[in-house]
């Protein structure tokens, strides 16, 4: 497990960013500008058809709400967008971009009583970059903070990792073995995930799902 704190050099690192570049893609930690868009369409695609039409959607971390502002410019209907940040810096900028939204200052790790449910969580770029944590440190982090989201969704959450499948590593980003992943959310959050590797990023998108996305699978051995 990470120790106590350790996980927030990662909020001291995005903040780094941020006052370097600014109201950007950049400024979140996202150094290919023109990649953000396919990530918010994956992260979307985690909501399931039959519940379009109206969602209550956290964004966990939301850094400078530029999700919700892909949102808005791309006239997506029927999501009740919130945020949650426990960096100031992001928080004070996405507040004041967006008065009508509600933001959380919530560090869920050491007090998730303020946080209520809701239908689908976003944590898009979380768990990229382990800053100085080990690879062992950054896996306790990923651990505990996806069973405590979860334990917030409805329906299901989404969240990024750098592949591996890759032809070199940067030493301060968390690249996660896939198996090793389904091992963890398998045993002891769903399993009902699914991993998405096919948007040409070198990153993959996992969705973990509180029920089946076909439920009436669930009779398939009886019926067999």
């Amino acid at each position: 497990m990470s120790e106590p704190g350790n996980y927030r050099q990662i909020v001291e690192e995005s903040e780094r960013w941020l006052k370097k570049h600014g109201d950007r893609p950049e400024g979140v930690g996202w150094p290919v500008a023109k990649d953000a868009p396919a990530r918010y369409r994956v992260m979307l695609e985690l909501i399931r058809p039959e519940h379009r039409s109206g969602v209550r959607l956290l964004d966990f971390g939301c850094g400078l709400s530029h999700l919700y502002e892909h949102i808005r410019r791309e006239g997506i209907a029927g999501i009740e967008y919130s945020g949650l940040e426990i960096s100031a810096a992001y928080l004070e900028i996405s507040r004041r971009k967006h008065p009508g939204v509600t933001y959380y200052d919530v560090d869920v790790l050491e007090d998730d009583t303020a946080l209520p449910e809701f239908d689908y969580i976003i944590m898009n770029g979380i768990f990229n970059s382990r800053v100085r944590m080990s690879q062992l440190e950054m896996f306790g982090f990923v651990r505990s903070l996806v069973s405590r989201v979860f334990a917030h969704a409805r329906h299901g959450i989404a969240f990024n990792v750098m592949s591996k499948q890759v032809e070199w590593e940067r030493e301060d980003l968390f690249h996660l073995p896939m198996d090793q992943l389904a091992d963890f959310l398998a045993r002891n959050v769903s399993r009902h995930f699914v991993i998405r590797h096919d948007y040409g990023l070198y990153e993959y998108t996992t969705y973990v799902y509180r029920e089946a996305t076909a439920p009436e699978l669930k009779s398939a051995k009886r019926l067999i």
